[in-house]
């Protein structure tokens, strides 16, 4: 199912501004309840009135991978900016953590060294900025996101995710190991146990993206790409039914990280 493009979002002054007959609906007293047959598909679809939390939740998984996201399809060969310093070819590298990370500090966080070091700096310069500076930033020359792949709307939801939706995971994550350091474990217990093992499973082994004889449990992804989790804690995987934490303190998030990287990694 695409995005429902009957709702135009704008976002200025750190508000978010819904399309006029978004708004005349809701100023009829229908409010959420928009939708008389069916409702908006949780995955894909977009609600009557978005609230802050979903509208970053949303831009953290289109920076996470755009094309899952938005239902739309995929692009192809390498991104045309793709520095050679790069290791990585195909169209992951038009996804935007490719370069600047999961935890948006680029060449200056996790992604310094190793496979996925491109040498390109983080987008934590650009927290604060106007979503419509990101947005431009996003449909230059060197981004060349088109809106045949992010329509305004949805690079609306992704520029206010880089202008207040990020956070200094420095603080609960060692970049070099990118093991967790923070976190209330007896917490994250609580939270996971009643929200997270829905899906997960109390040993969080229910779900399991591996590959061949090799197992990649939430517990395996937690205590070794911790930075990684968290994003997708605070966002959700894109094109998935995951729940996030976007709306709760952040301290549950870090919390739920503490606790899932004490799980089954086999």
């Amino acid at each position: 199912m695409k995005i429902l493009k009957t709702i135009a979002t704008f976002v200025t002054g750190g508000a978010v501004l819904l399309g006029s007959g978004m708004m005349a609906h809701a100023e009829s007293g229908q409010g959420d309840y928009r939708f008389s047959s069916g409702s908006p598909d949780f995955v894909h679809g977009l609600p009557t009135n978005p609230e802050e939390a979903w509208l970053l939740a949303a831009g953290g998984r289109i920076y996470d991978n755009w094309w899952e996201a938005l239902d739309v399809a995929e692009p192809n060969g390498t991104h045309p900016s793709y520095p050679e310093a790069g290791q990585k070819s195909g169209e992951g590298t038009w996804r935007c953590k490719a370069c600047h990370g999961w935890d948006y500090a680029g060449k200056d966080g996790v992604y310094a060294q190793g496979s996925n070091y491109t040498g390109i700096m983080g987008i934590r310069g650009a927290q604060g900025r106007s979503v419509e500076q990101i947005a431009a930033i996003l449909r230059d020359d060197t981004h060349l996101y088109s809106s045949d792949m992010i329509n305004d709307e949805q690079l609306g939801r992704i520029s206010a995710f880089v202008s207040r939706g990020q956070i200094d995971m420095s603080l609960y994550i060692d970049i070099e190991t990118r093991q967790v350091t923070a976190g209330d474990i007896n917490v994250g217990r609580g939270v996971f146990q009643t929200v997270c093992a829905a899906c997960h499973g109390f040993d969080g082994r229910l779900l399991d993206w591996g590959s061949g004889d090799e197992s990649n449990f939430i517990g395996t992804e937690a205590s070794e790409l911790a930075d990684e989790v968290l994003h997708k804690l605070l966002s959700s995987h894109p094109g998935a039914a995951m729940v996030n934490l976007r709306a709760f303190p952040l301290e549950y998030a870090i919390d739920v990280l503490s606790y899932a990287a004490t799980l089954p990694t086999e």
